[in-house]
């Protein structure tokens, strides 16, 4: 029986605790939780993220990744496809279809490849290090999509009929949900379905007559098969009571009556497949609904349970990418570019940059692996897929302005010698798709974070929105003590860890070399869920709108998963000596980000005596707060602007091609040639005689570097020609 102060708790939380709207709910009731619930637990178990299945692909995935994609790779001329074509070549779509690249994640029953996450997510890597409009357009079918839902919802004859014509190319597959009114509001979307009776082919038959207008729709234009979300009404009850369905997914032909597509956006000058798609008066079978009918008003939440692909594996993929590629052409070219007798690459402000390059590229491919992993064992981690997708598409932004910025007027000339320009104008396209990043960092990360991963707080909210107070009372009583004892746990744990320096959190056993770091992420983590139980509380519902603390601690609970990520790569790499200057330089620049964002919250906490109650539980550490200093840059630049093993291991994966079609490839062959005559170069600085060989060893190293140094141009009818609007139609036609 509950007491009374019991019952004044409950109370207040009926009018504290945040509301769940039904569409937060089938969200919530959508992710899942693995390393987050860790994280947010303030006091992590190592062992749930270092006994993860590590780095590892099936001999059949990698011989597809040594054949086809390569193959697939050699076929792709970024300055064709973006600017001439606008467009992937004909042929280029046939080699698609025909080895399955759409069919990757589809099981090998229905004639797919049946590929891991990790596959998948090596297989965009590759092809994204290539051309961005290439690797859209393989991972789009095979993340939010068409099969990625008939897999999970489908029913028996919907995925014996679309599931093997997707695997063999037969159909080309999208996705409409995005509309004028509905982008990051999904629930304002206007393309609405209303139950009818209609007569098809002679026989009257039960359906659905849909209207939509969608826009954004990557592979619309060329798609032979759409799927549509759309709110389902009901007004004369024919499938039972309820008028008003919901959120509903339907699988339509794209030669049905009433459907227009075929009209291509233009995206930052990228030629990936892109644009509207309408439907007018369109009748749609109740069989046609993903699921059957059974599944009527479960959109939402069958688009939730989906995402995380979309977001944890194909875009953080890409970025990850993009960031390596940046990262392996800015070392290459600023150790062969030489300005005042020297490379470029001993300028303290170029190796300043390049560390920051490197550091990106070492933990987005990281935190890419991992998750891409944890998908593969089961897990549909909705929040740690936000986070990737997030903060991945983010510091592909900062590692590109960077690389631009050393590359300079080499980088911002277009043409076929051009390889980062594209990169360049991607960027943001990532950051806007599969959720804008302002709207999943300031309200997803955290909001859904705290309320999915905290023991007792969905419970709680569920207990506190139930219409019947008394059965809300008796779940409420049943959470609401063993919190109180999570809180003076976590308070106690904050507390300690904080005034140690985080010397009394524990580390794994086994990770003696890395105790330092494992110790500093707990200690985050209990701080972590100290002010988020502050917050929490405090601010209850209204925590919603305070997104300028809601997101700093979405970054906070970010960067120690993005760390922790970094961690687990050591570690399965075998703890490389020569690679501990780049992580140190990885957890050195990730402890300042938390420092900065805990003193942001503190700062501007509404509350002064709750702030300084946060201050003296968990006080900063100024060592931590500090940017990595500049003789570590220095030896993380150095290692990637040489030809090191640690360069080798932040390239795996990429493309780079021969020297006869590819830029990169011509990159490479110079930077190896200046590496081994630098110290040639060395000698002729001093003066010293050069033999007849070493002179023409540096003869032949300078005709390398000139020709990477080159820059395009163009006779102005040709520039004409290569600059005006995308194709209308698709050229495999």
């Amino acid at each position: 029986m509950p007491n009374p102060i019991t019952k004044s708790l409950y109370k207040f939380a009926r009018n504290a605790l945040p509301e769940i709207s039904e569409t937060e709910q089938a969200a919530l009731e959508a992710g899942g939780l693995w390393f987050d619930a860790e994280i947010f637990s303030g006091n992590p178990d190592w062992s749930v993220l270092r006994e993860a299945p590590g780095y590892t692909l099936t001999e059949a995935e990698q011989a597809f990744i040594d054949g086809p994609v390569e193959e697939l790779c050699n076929m792709l001329d970024p300055w064709e496809i973006e600017y001439e074509r606008k467009d992937l070549p004909p042929e280029v779509w046939d080699f698609i279809r025909q080895n399955k690249f759409f069919g990757m994640i589809i099981p090998e029953e229905y004639g797919g490849l049946g590929f891991s996450a990790l596959c998948h997510s090596e297989v965009i890597r590759k092809l994204s290090s290539r051309s961005g409009t290439g690797a859209v357009s393989v991972m789009v079918p095979n993340s939010l999509g068409p099969g990625e839902l008939l897999m999970h919802f489908g029913t028996d004859e919907q995925k014996n009929y679309w599931l093997p014509r997707l695997a063999k190319g037969e159909e080309i597959p999208c996705f409409g949900l995005t509309e004028t009114a509905a982008g990051s509001d999904a629930g304002a979307m206007e393309s609405v379905g209303v139950v009818e009776k209609a007569t098809v082919d002679g026989k009257e038959t039960l359906g659905i007559r849909l209207n939509f207008n969608k826009r954004y729709i990557t592979l619309g234009p060329i798609a032979t098969v759409m799927g549509v979300a759309f709110k389902l009404e009901d007004p004369d009850g024919l499938l039972g009571d309820q008028k008003d369905i919901g959120i509903t997914l339907a699988l339509i032909p794209s030669d049905t009556p009433g459907v227009t597509h075929g009209k291509r956006h233009y995206a930052s000058r990228q030629a990936f497949q892109n644009g509207p798609l309408e439907g007018k008066d369109v009748f749609v079978p109740l069989d046609w609904i993903i699921g059957g009918q059974e599944y009527a008003g479960q959109g939402w939440m069958m688009l939730m349970s989906a995402l995380s692909v979309g977001r944890g594996i194909s875009l953080p993929s890409q970025s990850a990418a993009g960031a390596s590629l940046a990262l392996m052409t800015t070392g290459a070219y600023a150790r062969c570019r030489h300005q005042f007798n020297i490379s470029i690459a001993e300028f303290e402000g170029i190796q300043e940059r390049i560390a920051a390059l490197a550091a990106h590229a070492y933990q987005l491919d990281a935190a890419r692996r991992v998750t891409a992993r944890a998908v593969d064992e089961g897990h549909a981690p909705s929040v740690l897929s936000a986070i990737v997708k997030a903060h991945a598409t983010y510091r592909l932004r900062e590692a590109t302005n960077d690389a631009m910025d050393v590359h300079a007027g080499k980088a911002v000339i277009d043409g076929p010698k051009n390889y980062l320009g594209d990169l360049y104008r991607a960027v943001p396209v990532a950051i806007t798709v599969e959720g804008a990043n302002i709207l999943t960092r300031n309200l997803m990360i955290f909001g859904q974070g705290a309320i999915r991963a905290h023991p007792y707080l969905l419970d709680e909210i569920m207990a506190a929105s139930d219409e019947d107070e008394e059965a809300g009372l008796e779940k409420f009583s049943q959470t609401i003590w063993k919190h109180a004892g999570h809180q003076a746990a976590t308070f106690f744990r904050a507390f300690a860890r904080s005034w140690t320096g985080g010397a009394s959190a524990p580390y794994p056993d086994g990770a003696d070399d890395l105790k330092h770091h494992y110790k500093q992420l707990g200690r985050y983590s209990s701080v972590l869920a100290f002010v988020s139980e502050i917050a929490l509380v405090h601010l209850g519902g209204a925590l919603k709108r305070k997104e300028f603390i809601s997101a700093r601690l979405g970054d906070i609970l970010s960067e120690v998963y993005l760390l922790s990520c970094a961690l687990k790569r050591f570690e399965e790499d075998g703890k490389p000596r020569e690679d501990r200057p780049v992580l140190g330089y990885v957890m050195q620049a990730g402890y300042q980000r938390i420092e900065q964002r805990l003193t942001e919250v503190i700062d501007n906490y509404p509350s002064r005596p709750l702030a300084a109650l946060m201050r003296f539980t968990a006080p900063s550490s100024g060592k931590n707060g500090r940017a990595p200093d500049d003789q570590l840059a220095q030896r993380v630049s150095d290692l990637v602007t040489t030809d090191t093993e640690t360069r080798t291991r932040l390239m795996q994966g990429l493309y780079i091609g021969s020297v006869e079609s590819s830029e990169v490839a011509r990159l490479e062959r110079a930077f190896k040639a200046v590496t081994a005559a630098e110290p040639l170069y060395r000698k002729r600085r001093h003066d010293e005689a050069l033999t007849e060989a070493e002179t023409r060893q540096l003869e032949e190293a300078e005709s390398f570097v000139r020709e990477i140094v080159e820059v395009d141009s163009f006779d102005p009818e040709v520039l004409t020609g290569i600059s005006g609007a995308p194709a209308a139609k698709h050229a495999a036609e």
